[in-house]
């Protein structure tokens, strides 16, 4: 793989200059002072491990728990989504400001701030005693996570200055990287499954507030405050704050996004046709959609003008990020509405336990695994043309063989549920690892940290909208059957409903990578 070497900054007649990110300052600092002994470089591994790796272990439990959460909080069906799409869609709306914000306010300061809040609105979520409850404190807990993510990042490459000790930690950080998440979100499979067929779903909550309190401390001891010493909060922080951040823009499409969600709630209910027609749903509705041409407008006034935009509409240009960034929208809404569903069907429908359900996931992960393990094996031979298409093909066969053979009474493991769970990661983990590759190839270095936050925010986006729409489809299917036959058999009717749905989108997104990938060789190597 082609990589664009960087030379290391100078040391010498270094001025502080507070218009530089507080990274790039740090840079400029001597090594040897910066060189971490070995138990501050394992503490600091694992903040960044357990900071950036707490939403992963969360999304594995809240796929399991959520029938139990359901019926605890009285959640109607069509919501029952809504705690895990309300946080994705909460990540994208805001991951590209609080980058910016923890760059300018200091990356141990805001990675600290998030850890907090982070331990906060878990307690809060366990503590939720209403449906509403969960699901704002689930889309608020999407803040503290992108504070603490992207300044952990940098808290790590302003701590390890020095070539060999940087590559060593980086060297341990990227493989992990690769299998983080589906290591968590397995682990929050079976802790959800454990927890709420023992003390309660609530416990998986209140001990992740719990696990955030600690690492917490253990980031307060290992993460110096000369990280921040480029990055002193004064006046000038604010100004930076208002300089450097294009707030009217994250603005119009934060309300945009927001608008149109709420009128996705609005019609996963039961009367979705008249909720359509209330004056209010209409006004939103129509508000959204108008939003969104005049944030690309003002995504081209800025541009212009040498303002800072939020997502400059140069970047759509390139057709292989465009196709890129499209694929994983879908993918990423197919693959997890697609486990959303497999977890009520196993619980409302099949009559299993929390804990037995969770065990059926664990496929999924493993495969995952091991999938980052081949890609990164073949890497150097995979041509992204074919492989993207074929990986996106093969994750379309796991909501069809759901949908095809999932019945009251069956089928058994061995026969549907394990080749639907091992198949369905495949396509996001090849995603993620392929996007990366294109971002880097496809942009110059001043540009690539852009073009990658774009990439994340439109996976989250993807999921919140592939999990609200799966739901709608779901129960529309469901309300009208509820009358003429039994209750498992009209939800099993909606749940298959939301599978052929999701197999469609993975299919199109088939077409959308062979259409905007066809210039694009192997990976690391550019074509003309």
């Amino acid at each position: 793989m082609e990589t664009t070497p960087t030379t290391p900054r100078s040391s010498t007649n270094h001025t502080p200059n507070p218009g530089r990110s507080a990274m790039e300052q740090l840079e400029t600092e001597n090594p040897a002072e910066n060189t971490p002994s070995l138990s501050r470089t394992v503490a600091i591994i694992l903040s960044i491990t357990c900071i950036t790796g707490i939403s992963n272990l969360l999304a594995g439990l809240l796929t399991v728990c959520i029938p139990v959460i359901a019926n605890d909080l009285h959640i109607a069906p069509g919501l029952q989504l809504w705690p895990a799409s309300a946080f994705a869609l909460a990540c994208g709306c805001t991951l590209l400001v609080c980058a910016t914000i923890a760059d300018v306010v200091g990356c141990r300061r805001t990675c600290l701030l998030g850890a907090l809040l982070q331990a906060g609105s878990s307690l809060g979520a366990g503590l939720s005693r209403t449906p509403t409850q969960l699901v704002a404190l689930r889309a608020f807990a999407a803040l503290p996570h992108l504070c603490a993510c992207p300044a952990l990042r940098g808290s790590y490459h302003g701590r390890f200055q020095a070539t060999a000790d940087q590559e060593a930690g980086l060297l341990l950080l990227l493989p992990w990287a690769a299998v983080k998440p589906l290591v968590l979100v397995s682990l929050g499979l079976a802790l959800g499954g454990i927890f709420s067929d023992t003390v309660g779903w609530r416990w998986g909550f209140h001990a992740t507030s719990i696990l955030n309190i600690v690492v917490l401390f253990i980031a307060l001891w290992s993460l110096p405050s000369s990280i921040d010493k480029d990055a002193p909060l004064s006046q000038s922080t604010i100004t930076r704050l208002r300089r450097d951040l294009d707030w009217i823009g994250a603005l119009i499409i934060s309300t945009s996004l927001a608008c149109l969600s709420y009128v996705l709630a609005a019609v996963t209910h039961s009367d979705a046709s008249r909720q359509m027609l209330e004056p209010a749903n209409l006004s939103l509705l129509f508000a959204g959609l108008l939003l969104l041409p005049v944030y690309v407008f003002w995504m081209h006034r800025q541009t212009a003008l040498g303002r800072p935009a939020l997502i400059p509409n140069e970047l759509w240009r390139n057709k292989a990020f465009t196709s890129v960034c499209v694929t994983v929208f879908l993918v990423w809404g197919g693959l997890n509405a697609s486990e959303q569903l497999a977890s009520l069907y196993l619980q409302d429908v099949r009559g299993f336990s929390a804990l037995t359900s969770s065990l059926y996931f664990l496929p999924a992960p493993v495969c995952g695994v091991l999938t980052s393990v081949a890609v990164a094996l073949v890497m150097p031979y995979l041509r992204v043309s074919l492989a993207v298409p074929l990986a996106c093909f093969v994750s379309g066969l796991a909501p069809l063989l759901l949908a095809v053979l999932c019945r009251v009474d069956g089928p058994s493991y061995w026969q549907a549920m394990f080749q639907a769970m091992a198949l369905n990661p495949i396509g996001a983990d090849l995603m993620y690892t392929i996007a990366m590759l294109v971002v880097t190839n496809a942009f110059p270095l001043e540009t690539q940290a852009l073009a990658g936050g774009v990439f994340n925010m439109l996976a989250q986006i993807g999921k919140s909208v592939g999990i609200a729409t799966t739901a709608i489809i779901a129960q529309q299917v469901t309300t009208p059957l509820m009358k003429d036959v039994e209750m498992r058999e009209a939800l099993l009717r909606g749940y298959h409903a939301g599978w052929w749905y999701n197999c469609g989108i993975s299919f199109v997104s088939v077409g959308v990578g062979f259409w905007g990938l066809r210039s694009v060789g192997r990976l690391g190597i550019k074509r003309d």
